[in-house]
Formats: structure tokens, sequence, C-alpha cells
């Protein structure tokens, strides 16, 4: 990998552009420009059966009437569909293969209808989690990911994408605990591993069925110390801190050939798009119908797709939440585009102002302000391997956090400003320098009920 980023630049690094931008074989493009959104939607709470599958269908065809329907209204130039599989249709691949299918046939006649560009991106959920301890290279689940993967095409997909779990199974415990050396073992090193393994199976799919791969998403770790921090389980400097570790696993999706777009939930993707120059999607203020989050506005500042993460297919008062939720990103993505089209630097003073509305407020979005990713961007890519760079980056990320603190920058907690002493310690005394030397201080430690090393290449 270079050991430079591809956008060096601040004055480069803006929503809608990229330097390498991604064009669908239905001539949808991303990073070219244009900002567009990507809706997602779900089932209301229901089961998933026989009994109740032409019920599914009928939500699947409901949600996608709306959102075109929506959409064509308000002049909305290019559509991309996310469809996330729910467990079910994982575990069934014929289910999850059928509504994408259905799905692909309407955007298709969509754009001869309308002359809208659209696109879908499938994303098959990870479910070699629901083994005890995870089975993550064999068995009969990665078998149901892997038919999946490889029908892909068959059913219509223009993107492939997975939001991946591998350490999660010691993540989970390392985030309650606030265990910064069992998050970087987790991310950089089961994590990173697993990555290489997913991802070399997903982009040969891709590239055997004609789909282009886009990329991963750290949701699981990630946006999972978010919401602990959000609850006040750990501490807000600590979340950022793990937002910045996950860069490194994420990564490893591109390096093994995933172009983009980048998972909406990966808001660890503006540093993905920083250092290899592939677009992204990001979600934020237009995605609170699936999560609450500190970073609403600043998650908009590079984007090149506008997602609202998922919406069930509820009634409100104006109508089903995903055509609720469709508007809502039309009008988001129709104020940065009328900006850019006035000038480029119009784009960059809205840039500017999204940045400045949530930086300031909050350790976990001043890790997301442009001009701390491309610094971090710049010592990540220093990193010889996934595991360094996990490590190297969040040394950079508490180096960050330390300066913006002393130059208040950023609202620091007074309870939480020990945490920052911490972590520094941590970095110093408890993670080492090597892979090797960092799974022999860990692997002793791990409970083999909940992760088995082997699934991961490690002998133990």
């Amino acid at each position: 990998m270079s050991k430079t980023i591809a956008i060096g630049s601040l004055s480069d690094f803006v929503y809608g552009r990229c330097p390498k931008p991604v064009t669908t074989k239905r001539g949808l493009e991303i990073g070219t420009g244009l900002v567009f959104p990507e809706v997602n939607f779900t089932l209301p709470t229901m089961n998933i059966n026989a009994q109740t599958w032409p019920q599914v269908v009928g939500h699947y065809t409901e949600m996608i009437d709306d959102v075109i329907r929506r959409s064509a209204e308000l002049e909305v130039p290019q559509l991309q569909i996310e469809f996330e599989t729910l467990p079910d249709m994982t575990l069934n691949p014929a289910w999850g293969l059928e509504i994408n299918r259905l799905l692909a046939d309407k955007l298709i006649a969509a754009q001869e209808k309308y002359g809208m560009k659209t696109a879908l991106r499938f994303t098959p959920n990870d479910i070699r989690e629901f083994s005890r301890p995870p089975i993550m290279r064999s068995g009969i689940h990665w078998e149901h990911m892997l038919e999946v993967f490889d029908k892909a095409g068959d059913a219509g997909a223009d993107f492939l994408s997975i939001e991946s779990t591998g350490g999660k199974e010691l993540n989970d415990e390392a985030l309650i605990n606030a265990d910064l050396p069992g998050v970087v073992f987790s991310l950089g090193v089961l994590g990173c591993r697993d990555m290489e393994f997913l991802w070399k199976h997903m982009v040969a799919a891709c590239k055997k069925n004609g789909v282009i791969p886009a990329g991963d998403s750290a949701c699981g770790f990630g946006n999972t110390a978010m919401v602990l921090a959000d609850k006040k389980m750990i501490p807000k400097v600590f979340a950022a801190v793990v937002r910045v570790a996950t860069v490194p696993r994420t990564l490893v999706a591109v390096t093994q050939g995933a172009v983009g777009p980048c998972k909406d939930c990966a808001y660890e993707g503006v540093y993905i798009k920083a250092i290899t120059g592939t677009p992204i999607a990001l979600e934020g203020k237009s995605a609170a119908c699936a999560h609450l989050s500190p970073i609403g506005n600043i998650a908009a500042a590079v984007c090149d797709c506008w997602s609202n993460e998922s919406v069930q297919n509820v009634q409100l008062l104006s109508g089903k939440a995903p055509e609720v939720s469709a508007e809502q990103l039309a009008y988001d993505c129709r104020l940065m585009n009328v900006a850019a089209r006035r000038s480029p630097e119009d784009a960059l003073r809205l840039r500017d102002w999204l940045v400045e509305s949530d930086a300031p407020l909050d350790p976990q979005a001043y890790v997301l302000h442009p001009e701390v990713v491309l610094r971090i961007a710049k010592e990540i890519v220093k990193g010889k391997n996934p595991y360094d760079q996990t490590r190297i980056a969040v040394q950079a990320a508490l180096q960050e956090l330390r300066k913006g603190a002393d130059e208040k920058a950023y609202r620091l907690d007074p309870r939480e400003a020990s945490w920052l002493d911490m972590m520094e310690m941590a970095i110093e005394d408890d993670i080492p320098e090597t892979e090797e030397a960092m799974i022999a201080q860990q692997a002793p430690l791990v409970d083999k009920t909940k992760c088995s090393l082997a699934e991961y290449g490690i002998n133990s």
C-alpha cells in the first residue's frame, strides 16, 4: 500500500468528489461531483417464515415503490438503494436473493421510466457469529454466505458490501471494560485477519459475477462504542479513539480489491476516502430514525452518497417511513449539490459549516474533522501491516485529542480528562509494537468458550 494518502490537500477533501470515482453498468456515477441518496429500509417487527413470506414480499414491494415514486417526484437525479438482509434471509439464501431481485427489477424499470440513474447495494449480514464460539472460515453459515456472494450478480446487485464481525466476540467485552489493549487486539489482529480472508472471497465472487465490491463497515465496533458512550457507559474520548482504531480494519477491504462506496454506517469511511481516494457513503442527522449520534452534520462534510442507515416500514403522519426518509435525504443532497454548483468555494464553505456545527462539541466529532482526519491518515499509512497501522491509529488519535484538548478545540468533559492519561499509558506500556508480541500477550487471556483463535489463523 502507498505510504502517501490519496487526498493530501484540505481543499480537495469535500463531499461529492474523490480521486477514484466509481461508475455502474447503468451509468450511475459516485464521486464525480453529485451527492445523492442511498435509501435503506427494513420490515416492521414481524416473524419471517414460510407462512409470512408473502407479507414480507409485500412490504418490500411497497417500500421500493414508495421510495422510487417520491424520489421521482422530487426530481432526484440518482438513487441508490441498499438492501441489508435480515438474518433469516442469509440463513435461507433463496429468500434474500429473491428480495434483491425484486428491488433490482424495480430500479431498472424506474431508470427506464423516469431517466433517474439507479443502483442497488446488496449487503448480506454476517451470520458466522451465530455459532458460539464463532466459526469464521467453514461450516454451514459460511457456506450460506458464499452462496449469497456467488449469486448476488444474478440477483441484480450492482454493489456487494457487508458489515463483518470478525473479532467482535472479544471486542464487545473490551469496550464495556474500556480495555484499550483488548480493543487493539480485537480490531488490529483478529478483525484485520478476518477481513483479509473474507474480502478475498467477496472480491473473487464479484469479479466472477460482474458485481462491484464496495466496502465494509466497523459498525459493530465503532458504532457500538458510540452508543455505549451516549449511554454514559464508557468515556466519549475512549469511543473517539475506538473510532479511529477501526480504520485499518476497514481499509483491508480496499487493499483486497474493494473500490467503494464504503458503507454508510462506516464513519471511519472519511479516513478510507482520504487514504485511498475511493468514494464513501455516510449517514448522520437523517439517520436518526435508526440511531442517535453526536455527529449528525459533520458526517456529511465529505460524503459521496448520503444515507438514512435504515428505517422500518411503519406509518407516519405524512406517509410510510421509507418514503419520508427518502424525502429527507433528497433535500439534504439538493442543498449540497446547489452549493457545489455555485462554486468550489461555496462547497467548501458548506463543508466547513457542517464541520464547525459538530466538531467543537464532542471528541467523537472532533476525530472526524477533515483537518484531523488528514493528519491522522498520513500517520496510519506509515504502518508496516494492519496491526501496526492500528497501533499507530490509536497513538495518532490520542495525540490529536490531547492537542485539541489543550487548545480547547473541542469540549472535553472534565471527568474524562484523566482517560487521556490512562490511554497514553496503555499505549506506552500495554500495546506492543509487533503483532506477534500482542498475540503472545493477549492469547492467554482469551476465553476459549467465546473465541477460537484458530479461526483467525492463530495457534495458541
